[in-house]
């Protein structure tokens, strides 16, 4: 992937070669020797231009999609979850609305990061606990990177688990529930069902309540 595609970084990643999930290793390797051309390896945060400093709202997801992120090296690119996703950041003047599923169609945040509590693809799209346990580490290292942060929204339960064990809260302190609000460690969190085909198809998120967890996020962000 050609870095000068993306915004600089100022919050620590792990190495293209991370080695501390054996199962995810040999999962990307496989779809290394498979596809060669992807970027088959751990997928780095989304930042605005302005860098760490510049983010007020970090939306934190669960693990690269094997064909999205996996494939593209930015989050929520390359897969349905994006087109929601971005659609819903742009409306709300969080990004430029230049989304066009390839990392170098003129995509930028505004104040705004896209974290994975699981920086590398998992079979089948879940991580095991071991693994969200082991990538926690990242995480919270971006978390903590973002000096000016307001709010955080969180995509799905086990992002959001991660999320509040980064911050050091316990979760019956802040339960996950669609569209809960919750103030915690001096963060604001909004909860969101995960933005995924599965979850719009059957109709559990629909784009007007994934629209009103951002709706919260900018109040806070611009209150």
């Amino acid at each position: 992937m050609d870095a000068a595609l993306f915004p600089r970084h100022d919050v620590e990643e792990p190495p293209r070669d991370c080695p501390l999930c054996p199962r995810l290793v040999e999962f990307r390797e496989t779809w290394a020797a498979k596809e060669p051309s992807w970027h088959n390896a751990p997928v780095p945060a989304f930042l605005p231009p302005g860098g760490a400093a510049a983010v007020k709202l970090a939306v934190i997801g669960l693990a690269p999609g094997l064909r999205g992120a996996n494939r593209t090296g930015r989050p929520f690119t390359g897969d349905y979850a994006g087109d929601l996703l971005y659609a819903t950041l742009a409306k709300f003047g969080f990004a430029n609305d230049r989304f066009a599923a390839r990392v170098d169609d003129g995509l930028e945040l505004r104040e705004t990061a896209i974290v994975n509590a699981v920086r590398c693809v998992p079979p089948e799209n879940k991580p095991t606990p071991a693994e969200i346990n082991t990538c926690r580490q990242y995480l919270k290292t971006a978390i903590n990177g973002f000096p000016n942060l307001d709010v955080i929204v969180t995509l799905g339960r086990i992002a959001h688990d991660s999320t509040l064990r980064a911050l050091g809260v316990k979760l019956r302190d802040a339960p996950f529930r669609h569209g809960a609000e919750h103030a915690v460690a001096g963060r604001h969190i909004v909860s969101s069902y995960h933005c995924s085909r599965y979850n719009t198809n059957t109709g559990v998120l629909t784009p007007e309540m994934f629209e009103a967890v951002f709706e919260k996020a900018a109040t806070v962000v611009r209150g």
